[in-house]
């Protein structure tokens, strides 16, 4: 096998392998993060006269600073999931509330119906 093209297809299987389940907010801003630091690490790093410096450090703080964010939005997705599971939770409780508020007053119209019945066999 030729190692020229060996390591680009490594790389390709290893980015489907990846992509074959969602990643979180946090993994996925670190990617973003160090591709698009990686970049502007070339640019600036070439023109500095040291692009490998430049790929490195640019690649290390934007994936620091994708992770960051990613890992915000993560908090954020988790604290909706929370809450909507709290609401979801008190409809139920609220509508449990209402069947045995429902029953009650059947209750009560029964009660009073029986009351009356028995009254008017009293009469007679």
């Amino acid at each position: 096998m030729n190692a020229s093209w060996s390591i680009p297809l490594l790389g390709g299987l290893l980015i489907c392998a990846g992509c074959s389940q969602p990643i979180s907010n946090t993994a996925g801003g670190a990617l973003g993060g160090s591709a698009l630091g990686a970049g502007l690490g070339a640019i600036i790093g070439n023109q500095a006269g040291n692009a490998g410096a430049g790929v490195a450090i640019g690649a290390a703080a934007g994936a620091l600073g994708g992770a960051m964010i990613g890992n915000g939005m993560d908090a954020q997705e988790n604290e909706r999931k929370r809450v909507e599971e709290m609401q979801r939770r008190q409809q139920e409780e609220i509508e449990r509330q209402r069947r045995e508020l429902d029953d009650v007053r059947r209750q009560q119209r029964y009660d009073g119906n029986q009351q009356r019945i028995d009254d008017q066999y009293r009469r007679y």
